[in-house]
C-alpha cells in the first residue's frame, strides 16, 4: 500500500525522531534508497550515517564507480563497520584512500575480485583503520608482500585474512604478517603457489589461535610444513589441503596426534595418503564433521570403517573417484551413529564398484539430504527410485550414459552408438 503525505506526515508527528532511526536501521540498502525517496524529511532520517553500519553492494550494484564509494564514506564515516564491496571492479585506491580516510571504525571489509586495487589500498587501511578485523582479498592480483607488511604495522588486530589467488605472496610476505598479526584465528592462501614450508614455518611461530587454514592448490607444501602447523597450532578445525599432492600420511599422523578439535579436512587430490594415515586421524580426532576425499584413490573400506567406529559427527563425506570404495564400506558407514543421526551429503562420483545394494544401506541414514551418484555405472533408476521412496527428501543426483543399440540381426557391419555416428 502506498503511502500518502498526510500518512507520512502523520508518522512524523506521532514517532520522535530516535524511534523512526531506530526503525529505519533494520532497513537494507534497497529500502532505505526508496525511503529517501518520500519526501525531504525522510530523506534526512534514510540518509543518516547510523543507519549504514553494514553495507553489502554485491546484492545492490557492482558496477559501481569510485565516486559512490566516496560519497558512502563521506555519509557514514565513522558509523560504518561492515562493507562488503565483492566484485565491484570499478573501485581502485584513490577511492578506497578517501574511504580508509573517513571510515576509521571499518571492522569488515570485502574486496573480493576488486582485480584494480593494488598495495596502495593496504598502506592506506594501515594508516587510517587500526580496528579492522576481517579482509578479504580475494583475486586481488596486484597485492604483493609489501601489503602484508603495511597490515601487519597497521592492522594488528586482524582476525581473518583471506589472500587467495594473491600468486605473488611468498614466504617473506606471511613472515612479515604473522609477526605482527598474532592474533589471526582464520587464513586463506588458496592457490598462493608461491609459498612454501617455510611460511608455514612462520604461522606455526606466531598463530597460536588459529582456527581455520586454507593451503588448496599451494604445491609446494610438503610433510614437513604442515607437521609444524600442527605442532603451533593446536586450535586447528578446520584444514584445506585439496591439491597439496606432495603430502603423505605422515600429515595425517601429525593432524591425529596435535589436532584433537579438527572439524573439517579437506584433502581432495592428495593421491598418497592412504588407510593407515586415515585410521590414526579418526583413532584422535573425533570432531570431525565434514572431510572430502576425493581422488584419495588408495583408500579403501578400512578407512570407511574406521570413520564409522571413531567419528560419530560426519556430516558430510566426499569420496568422488575413490575407485576402492565398496557396497560393505558403505554398510559400516550407514550402520554407524553418524550414519543414523548425522551423515547429510555423500558423494559417491565415480565409485565404480558401488552398486544398488549401497543405496539400500543408506536408507537407513535418516537425515541424508543428497547423495551424487555420477558415473556409477552400476548403480541402476530402479535403485534410486527405492531410496526415494524411503526417503523421499533426498537429492539423488546421477548420470545416466546413452545405451547403446544392440547390433541387428545377422548383420556383417561392425555396430556404432549414437555417438560416434554424429562423430
Amino acid at each position: 500500500m502506498a503511502l500518502s503525505n498526510d500518512d507520512e506526515a502523520l508518522i512524523n508527528r506521532k514517532l520522535p525522531k530516535e524511534l523512526l532511526l531506530r526503525i529505519f536501521s533494520f532497513l537494507d540498502v534497497i529500502t532505505l534508497c526508496r525511503c529517501a525517496q518520500v519526501s525531504k524529511s525522510w530523506n534526512v532520517l534514510a540518509l543518516d550515517g547510523s543507519n549504514w553500519q553494514r553495507i553489502d553492494l554485491f546484492n545492490f550494484q557492482t558496477d559501481v564507480e569510485g565516486r559512490v564509494l566516496e560519497n558512502i564514506s563521506k555519509r557514514c564515516g565513522g558509523f560504518l563497520r561492515q562493507l562488503s564491496l565483492r566484485g565491484c571492479l570499478g573501485v581502485g585506491d584513490t577511492s578506497l584512500k578517501t574511504f580508509a580516510q573517513n571510515c576509521r571504525n571499518i571492522e569488515h571489509l570485502n574486496l573480493n575480485g576488486c582485480t584494480k586495487i593494488t598495495d596502495s589500498t593496504c598502506f592506506s587501511l594501515s594508516k587510517f583503520c587500526p580496528r579492522l578485523k576481517h579482509l578479504d582479498l580475494t583475486s586481488c592480483i596486484s597485492i604483493t608482500n609489501n601489503s602484508l607488511k603495511s597490515l601487519s604495522e597497521g592492522c594488528q588486530n586482524l582476525e581473518l585474512l583471506n589472500l587467495s589467488w594473491c600468486d605473488q605472496i611468498t614466504k617473506d610476505g606471511i613472515e612479515a604478517l604473522v609477526k605482527g598479526c598474532n592474533g589471526l584465528k582464520a587464513l586463506f592462501l588458496r592457490g598462493c603457489t608461491q609459498l612454501v614450508d617455510e611460511a608455514l614455518h612462520h604461522i606455526e611461530t606466531h598463530c597460536h589461535e588459529l582456527v581455520i587454514l586454507n593451503l588448496q592448490s599451494c604445491m609446494q607444501i610438503s610433510d614437513e610444513g604442515i607437521a609444524g602447523i600442527c605442532r603451533g597450532c593446536h586450535q586447528l578445525q578446520s584444514l584445506c589441503v585439496s591439491g597439496c599432492t606432495n603430502l603423505t600420511d605422515a600429515s595425517l599422523v601429525a593432524l591425529g596426534l596435535n589436532c584433537p578439535r579438527l572439524k573439517i579436512l579437506e584433502a581432495a587430490r592428495c593421491s598418497h595418503l592412504t588407510d593407515a594415515g586415515f585410521a590414526l586421524l579418526a583413532r584422535n580426532c573425533h570432531e570431525l564433521e565434514k572431510m572430502d576425499l576425493e581422488e584419495c584413490v588408495l583408500i579403501t573400506d578400512s578407512t570407511l570403517i574406521q570413520l564409522s567406529i571413531h567419528c560419530p559427527k560426519l556430516q558430510a563425506l566426499s569420496l568422488s573417484h575413490c575407485e576402492l570404495i565398496t557396497d560393505d564400506g558403505i554398510l559400516h558407514l550407514s550402520s554407524s551413529t553418524c550414519g543414523h543421526e548425522r551423515l547429510q551429503v555423500l558423494e559417491l562420483d565415480n565409485c565404480l564398484l558401488i552398486t544398488d545394494v549401497t543405496l539400500e544401506h543408506l536408507e537407513n541414514c535418516h537425515n541424508l539430504e543428497r547423495i551424487e551418484l555420477y558415473d556409477c555405472q552400476q548403480v541402476t533408476r530402479a535403485g534410486i527410485k527405492r531410496i526415494r521412496a524411503h526417503l523421499p527428501d533426498v537429492k539423488v543426483h546421477a548420470y545416466f550414459a546413452p545405451v547403446t543399440p544392440p547390433p541387428s540381426v545377422g548383420g556383417t557391419r561392425q555396430q556404432l552408438c549414437r555417438c560416434c555416428i554424429i562423430l
